[in-house]
């Protein structure tokens, strides 16, 4: 399609007024890049390391709302927010209305800046129990919880979902304006089914659609395979969508956010990490966990990140010592294995 006159000067003026986005009385700025909420991945270390370069919000791991409820100690820790991470969205799953209203009122005490409800989770023991993305094959029901939470709070409440449950059933574009009409102040769409789970390529097509559609005024947050500077760059560019949420790409790679910015921003100065740099905010991270968490489970959540990380790439076999990071059971124990990769890649 081709574009003349005024009509390229209000395309222009339009796109920059859609990527000044904002969700509650929170104002991102232009093309804003969110943490996604993952779970034993996204605790308070790695949020705000992923803070530092530039993530313009971060999350929790999703919290069941049936263990919120029953005051587990374990999922209460998840609760756990710093002002320094802000703002910050806490996200929770379920099943039912009233599990999920209360526990809404539970996560509004911790003080979150935003309420995040997933409908989106595949994994077979969320979704085969009709929570995370089981919610799209009883819409219904989906959106009474989400109308429900919307008047039970006072924290904005935002959603992420999926493009629907399978190939044959892609509902997006409505479950989109049924989500707006609930109350909703943002949504996040990933761009696969569930049925997809995360095999095959995101499809970015309809979120663009949805993102199109005049009817929508909340902000759209795209999410599905961005890993790279330039793809993040397709999605703001060619979708439109107000902000980029990233998942997977940032195991072990929390600077990845400062290496879009400068990419977005045509940074003529970007902020090239050493390897010895990337290796010394892992072993923060390690810390931090272990500081704010315990050992035990500061270790478990650190080691994932380790494993993935792109900085070790480069040591020959480096499976044995993927394996003995896995294993590591003490903060020394893994603080040794990552000096001694230090010295084989220098």
């Amino acid at each position: 399609m081709r574009f003349h006159g005024k009509t390229v000067s209000l395309l222009k003026i339009f796109c920059n007024f859609a990527n000044n986005m904002k969700i509650g009385n929170i104002e991102f700025g232009n093309h804003p890049l969110f943490l996604a909420p993952m779970e034993d991945v996204t605790d308070i270390g790695f949020r705000l390391l992923c803070k530092r370069f530039g993530a313009a919000m971060v999350y929790t791991e999703f919290i069941s709302a049936e263990a919120l409820v029953r005051s587990i100690k374990a999922t209460m820790s998840k609760l756990t927010i710093s002002d320094e991470e802000r703002p910050v969205g806490i996200q929770i799953y379920g099943r039912d209305v009233v599990s999920m209203v209360e526990a809404a009122k539970i996560v509004e005490e911790a003080h979150p800046d935003v309420i995040d409800l997933n409908f989106g989770c595949p994994v077979k023991k969320v979704a085969s129990k009709g929570a995370g993305a089981g919610m799209l094959r009883n819409i219904p029901l989906l959106l009474e919880i989400t109308r429900e939470v919307v008047k039970a709070v006072h924290t904005p409440v935002t959603v992420k979902t999926r493009l629907g449950w399978d190939a044959n059933n892609l509902i997006i574009a409505d479950l989109a304006e049924q989500l707006q009409d609930c109350g909703i102040h943002a949504l996040t769409i990933h761009g696969r089914t569930r049925s997809q789970m995360y095999t095959g390529k995101a499809d970015w097509t309809l979120i663009g659609e949805v993102k199109r559609n005049p009817r929508i005024h909340i902000p759209i947050i795209g999410n599905g395979d961005i890993a790279s500077p330039s793809e993040a760059k397709e999605a703001f560019d060619r979708y439109g969508t107000d902000a980029v949420m990233i998942g997977r790409a940032t195991f072990g790679r929390p600077w990845i956010f400062r290496e879009i910015i400068d990419f977005l921003e045509n940074s003529d100065t970007p902020a090239a990490l050493t390897l010895n740099d990337k290796i010394d905010i892992l072993e923060e991270q390690l810390r931090i966990n272990v500081e704010r968490i315990d050992e035990y489970r500061g270790i478990l959540h650190t080691r994932r990140h380790l494993a993935a990380s792109p900085v070790f790439k480069g040591i020959p076999d480096f499976r044995q010592t993927r394996i003995a990071m896995l294993r590591a059971s003490t903060f020394d124990e893994l603080m040794a294995i990552l000096e001694d990769c230090r010295a084989r890649l220098s």
